[in-house]
């Protein structure tokens, strides 16, 4: 390759020289470049918003880069591509290529509200991501992905109680670069993106970024009447970033602003996929096929952008950091959520019994996110370090609610599926902290961090019900409710860093993080909007950081224990079909995670990596409403409910829904110089055992485990000022076929994975 020829090159000059000046052998020098060609590079991270190495951060914290994250997130995959490729993380959707929800340690949201909070944050550029339609940004042009396990309150603050994900994309610079990749693959699937940037002046730089995916339409409709071939399982998407970076002598700033636009299709909800009294997947069913009666008005609109402005000040002794952003996001779907024909009552129905029909659509018409975050960091030379500062944050969401009757003709549209119920809800949200971490080297192996963070957070709740979809259960169509809750709250931590010896450091931290109150307000099919007070969690953990084998290997490890109190859960679904926000008075977690790296050979890389959690909810009054159709193994009660008695299932004991006790996931990747080239294998699996899709434990509703392959081969080679690379690959080679989420309020429905993908990529990269 280019770079590679370069630094042989260089090796050779210099070689030269200074064996003609001072005698050095060209031998001792070349095997010097050998050995530092089979070292792993350093991985720099920006974990504590300054740029460390990843082995000397006191954080649990997993950085993906470089060929791993090529391979992951290359050729049309979203953002789920991250599910079980670092330890402790999973990723999950009901909504499909928008809409993730992220767990850390076991610690997550299965809310599908468009207003949900979960306690897994996203920032991107520094920016948080605080509405889930926002964290569905695709991803392209990424520099580094960073994941930070465990409570994050004193530097990123609110609504980090079990971690954080951090995206840093590629920044403009001075030199002239840039890259363009198209791909095709199964299902008609056309992906491409590309970036371009350099120098616009001495001073300014640019950097412009975009992405455009297709897919064709491939689920199969089979449903007696409404048979339809490629009806559903498409989308386009397009994105673009643009980036204008002014470098001074003494300042820096940097503009950003980035769009993404979706029309495509939501994900296939499947009528009793799930076999009664098992958790096997009804023979039916295949990834192609369903079986729907309101397939063809189906439609997922999603429209996002934002603007943020970061300015840097160098002083002498201390660097000034001001960040201002806007964010705002859309969103349209509307989507067949029974996954079924017909009704029980109209007796015609199918697959299997569909007790009522429910068809739905969400909507976000007007949503806009500002932040504002202004530090001040000291560059001393000495033993004492700190960063102090400032971060507000508003936020104005409306939310939309609509029930239609898929037997009922609508004139207006021409079309069954005519609107049966509205409801809307309108949140305000405002919040300040304030924060400070202090840096002291104790001596020259220990070094010490502690933080402090102030929180202050308000919400005004307004939500409000027109038409009741559902009129045979009392409810009148008019209802209307309201929450104001506030709270505040000091997060702190502690953490130390002892280095061993020049190639091995261990760590130790505490931490306390706070997710503010939430509030669950979708009173389509409900009467209440619902608070969750405050969350707090102390975590505790421990590790060890290490080079090993001459650099060629690196070893992490982490083991750790957390108390949550309060944990905000939602009950979702249930067979009335309301979502309602409880507290769960103490939840308990503990495990490890193990990261490493290997150099195997001068040709053969590898890295291998595993996490164990094990979660337990601990409250012995805590009782949610059960599925409709489904096999509950909790032991349950019975209570009087709006339409005749209801079972509550006991949650005390229960582990917490979508988190896997064990995660793990390898990748190994061969290369082989041949001709003017590199001939390239990559392989990469991954794995997360069961899960519980919900609060209550049921045969059905219990995912099986997923084991997914990767393989991407191909050839690279350098002409002239640009590298080229043509590769082929697959995802999902076995085509393993695993229920990945349940709708329980109905009948037995779920969602499948991804079916197996197959394509090639032509990639240039030019300088």
């Amino acid at each position: 390759m280019k770079a590679m020829k370069r630094s042989t090159l260089a090796t050779l000059i210099n070689a030269t020289l200074f064996s003609a000046v001072a005698g050095t052998s060209f031998s001792a020098l070349a095997e010097e470049e050998q050995a530092k060609k089979n070292q792993l590079e350093v991985i720099q991270i920006t974990a504590r918003k300054r740029v460390e190495n990843a082995q000397e951060v006191p954080v649990s914290v997993s950085a993906l880069q470089g060929d791993n994250l090529n391979a992951y997130s290359s050729a049309g995959m979203d953002i789920r591509f991250m599910n079980a490729k670092i330890p402790s993380l999973s990723v999950e959707s009901s909504f499909g290529r928008t809409f993730p929800r992220f767990y850390v340690r076991g610690l997550g949201n299965t809310d599908f509200d468009l207003n949900a909070s979960q306690p897994v944050s996203l920032v991107v550029d520094e920016v948080v991501q605080e509405n889930p339609i926002l964290k569905g940004f695709p991803v392209f042009d990424i520099a580094r992905i960073e994941v930070l396990r465990g409570p994050q309150g004193t530097l990123f603050g609110r609504n980090t109680p079990a971690g954080l994900v951090k995206f840093d994309t590629v920044r403009p610079s001075q030199e002239f670069d840039g890259y363009a990749a198209v791909s095709y693959g199964s299902r008609g699937a056309v992906d491409f993106e590309g970036a371009v940037g350099g120098s616009v002046t001495e001073r300014v730089s640019t950097r412009i970024s975009t992405l455009w995916q297709e897919q064709e339409d491939y689920i199969d409709v089979k449903a007696p009447g409404f048979e339809k071939e490629d009806s559903l399982g498409g989308y386009s998407e397009q994105a673009v970033r643009v980036q204008f970076l002014y470098e001074g002598d003494d300042f820096n700033g940097l503009l950003n602003y980035h769009y993404r636009d979706l029309d495509g299709r939501p994900i296939a909800f499947r009528a009793n996929l799930i076999e009664a009294g098992t958790n096997n997947i009804n023979p039916l069913y295949d990834n192609d096929v369903v079986y729907h009666d309101a397939a063809s008005r189906s439609t997922q609109q999603v429209e996002t952008q934002g603007l943020s402005l970061k300015l840097e000040w160098d002083l002498p002794e201390h660097t000034v950091t001001s960040i201002t952003a806007w964010e705002s996001a859309e969103i349209y779907s509307r989507a067949d959520v029974d996954g079924g024909y017909g009704a029980d009552f109209l007796g015609f129905q199918g697959p299997g019994i569909i007790p009522f029909a429910s068809e739905t659509a969400d909507v976000i018409p007007e949503h806009n996110q500002y932040t504002q975050e202004l530090r001040l960091s000291s560059n001393f030379s000495g033993d004492y370090n700190y960063q102090v500062g400032i971060f507000l944050f508003e936020e104005d969401l409306m939310i939309e609610s609509y029930s239609f009757d898929t037997f009922a003709f609508d004139a207006g549209l021409g079309q069954y599926g005519a609107q049966n119920g509205y409801a809307y809800q309108d949140q305000d949200t405002s919040a300040w902290a304030v924060f400070g971490s202090f840096d002291y080297t104790v001596s020259d192996d220990l070094k010490v961090t502690a933080g402090l963070r102030y929180s202050d957070d308000e919400k005004e709740f307004y939500a409000k019900r027109t038409k009741n979809p559902t009129p045979w259960n009392g409810s009148p169509d008019v209802l209307d409710g309201t929450a104001n809750p506030s709270d505040s709250h000091v997060s702190w931590d502690l953490s130390a860093t002892y280095k061993l010896t020049d190639d091995v450091n261990l760590f130790g931290r505490v931490a306390n993080g706070f997710r503010a109150p939430s509030v669950q307000g979708r009173i389509l099919f409900g009467d209440e909007v619902t608070v969750a007070k405050s969350e707090t969690t102390n975590s505790i953990e421990a590790g060890i950081k290490s080079d090993v084998l001459d650099g060629q290997g690196r070893v992490n490890a982490t083991v750790f224990y957390y108390q949550m109190d309060d944990q905000q859960l939602t009950a979702v679904g249930g067979g009335s079909n309301f979502n309602r926000l409880v507290n769960a008075d103490k939840t308990t977690g503990y495990g490890f995670e193990l990261d490493t790296e290997w150099v195997l050979t001068d040709e053969l890389n590898a890295t291998f990596n595993l996490s164990y959690n094990k979660t337990e909810l601990e409250d012995k009054n805590l009782a949610v409403a059960v599925c409709a159709q489904c096999t509950v193994t909790d032991p349950t009660y019975m209570v009087e409910g709006a339409n005749g008695p209801e079972a509550r299932a006991i949650l005390d004991g229960n582990s917490l829904p979508h988190a896997p006790e064990w995660i793990a996931n390898a990748t190994l990747r061969y290369t082989k110089e041949l001709e003017d080239g590199e001939f390239f294998v990559y392989g990469d699996m991954s794995y997360r055992s069961e899960v519980d899709f919900f609060l209550y434990k049921s045969v059905e509703f219990e995912g099986e485990a997923l084991f997914e392959t990767g393989l991407r081969a191909g050839y690279m080679w350098s002409e002239g000022d640009n590298e080229y690379e043509v590769s082929a690959f697959v995802r999902n080679l076995f085509d393993e076929q695993v229920v990945i989420g349940g709708v329980d309020f109905n009948n037995n429905t779920g969602m499948l994975n991804e079916a197996r993908f197959i394509g090639a990529e032509f990639k240039v990269k030019f300088f």
